[in-house]
């Protein structure tokens, strides 16, 4: 079975410098059934581990107006 082009957009949903908002964010979704990719995690090599390059919380396009929801339920959206 193959997949249409359009379940592969992804969208941004957070971009923060606290990893434990990011964990939150993903762990609250995820309860929800929706499926999150951390992008940037791995940055911190490259800055130091300075905490302030941000990270990014992506999600299927789909996925975007009820996850943008169910963050702003929990005090997670920008």
């Amino acid at each position: 079975m193959q997949l249409p082009a359009s379940f592969w957009r992804m969208k941004e949903l957070l971009r923060t410098t606290d990893p434990l908002r990011l964990i939150r964010a993903q762990d609250v979704l995820r309860a929800d059934g929706i499926e999150t990719y951390a992008l940037d995690q791995h940055m911190s090599i490259l800055e130091g581990s300075l905490g302030i390059l941000p990270r990014r919380l992506m999600v299927a396009d789909r996925d975007h107006f009820m996850a943008q929801s169910i963050l702003r339920e929990h005090g997670l959206n920008d």
